[in-house]
């Protein structure tokens, strides 16, 4: 996983994908203390939404606050033929391979002034029409590795071998247009492919682009029961916003956006959903450093250990791992102080076997 979380965004023309993606750009562009030099333009830079950074902001009154961001990557070029070199073609799929996730844009609403590239309304076969350039993709990575790996086998390599039937398995169930998600691979058989990068093994979200007067209750839209269904058989994650409702938000400072949000009748924006929806695909969480200088937010994998996660901050840290002195945010927060929590015993010594938990707020000793 790269330093931030990086989600693709991917759809076909005119479904609202650039007015989604052009939101989020914006909202991401007011931060000016992301740790990040120059952003290309099809990049958008977003804060992760999580209250306790503020909290802990209060509390320590730090020189500088960095909270966990994510990195949205616009993929253009996604038409029919794709994997063949249509339209950007090839672009978009090296853009694609290093994401850590894709958020497929389907729409969902009807509009007549909008045209839809195949002439109506049909978010499964948008759907089949991306998977199907994805699959096609795929099976050019697997069949090109497997061609050296087959070489490699037949000179009796028993790695060679067992990488050999892994790849079989992967290419059957992406002949028959399944994604590589389905081909039921374990643990230790996605290690040995893992390299290759596998557009149909990325997690997805669908984001089911809905009209404005159907944000606050997407699941009487029939086009996103459908695409529900569908998200749930694949263990896929769906999340209805309003790409135009999103584009108006990005225009508005943070307190009208909040109140115009409430006469929405919608509990959050669909960029934070998003976020959400990603953390939940991906399993991961936060946990914070905080002192005078600084209070930041990193994120994690779910079940990474401490000194894993001391390499988030620095590979020093992690190689001359010594302990980490960990107490949970929400300890901090009741006792009002880190001295407070010290003089109860809540900030704990925890060795590098020790698995991170969400909130933790960590400060690691080291020796290099």
């Amino acid at each position: 996983m790269s330093t931030n979380l990086e989600v693709g965004i991917v759809g076909l023309p005119n479904v609202g994908k650039s007015t989604l993606f052009n939101a989020i750009t914006k909202a991401g562009a007011e931060a000016a203390n992301y740790p990040f030099c120059t952003i290309e333009p099809n990049v958008g830079v977003v804060e992760v939404p999580d209250h306790r950074i503020q909290v802990l902001t209060d509390m320590y009154k730090p020189k500088k606050t960095i909270p966990a961001v994510m990195r949205f990557v616009d993929i253009a070029g996604l038409v029919a033929g794709a994997s063949k070199g249509e339209g950007l073609g090839n672009k978009f799929l090296s853009h694609i391979r290093e994401t850590d996730a894709i958020a497929e844009v389907v729409r969902c609403f009807e509009d007549s002034n909008i045209t839809h590239v195949s002439g109506s309304i049909d978010p499964l076969r948008d759907i089949d029409i991306i998977n199907t350039e994805l699959c096609l993709a795929d099976i050019e990575t697997v069949q090109k590795r497997d061609d050296r790996i087959k070489k490699i086998a037949q000179c009796g390599d028993k790695e060679a071998k067992t990488e050999d039937a892994i790849l079989m398995k992967v290419l059957s169930c992406l002949e028959i247009g399944n994604p590589a998600r389905k081909a039921s691979l374990t643990k230790d058989e996605l290690d040995i492919i893992k390299d290759l990068n596998l557009l149909t093994l990325k997690p997805i979200i669908y984001i089911a682009n809905v009209a404005e007067d159907e944000a606050g209750h997407p699941n009487d839209n029939p086009y996103v029961k459908k695409l529900e269904t569908f998200a749930t058989e694949e263990g896929a994650k769906v999340v209805a916003v309003s790409a135009k409702i999103e584009a108006e938000i990005a225009e508005l400072p943070e307190d009208e956006a909040a109140m115009f949000l409430e006469e929405l009748n919608l509990p959050e924006a669909g960029l934070d959903k998003l976020i959400k929806a990603s953390y939940s695909l991906l399993g991961l969480i936060n946990f914070f450093t905080a002192g005078a200088d600084e209070v930041r937010a990193w994120t994690i994998v779910n079940g990474t250990k401490a000194q894993k996660a001391a390499g988030k901050i620095h590979s020093d840290i992690e190689r001359g791992f010594i302990r980490a002195e960990i107490v949970s945010y929400n300890d901090l927060i009741a006792c009002g102080s880190e001295t407070t929590a010290k003089e109860k015993g809540l900030v704990r010594l925890e060795g590098k076997e020790y698995i991170m938990r969400d909130g933790d707020v960590t400060y690691f000793r080291f020796n290099v």
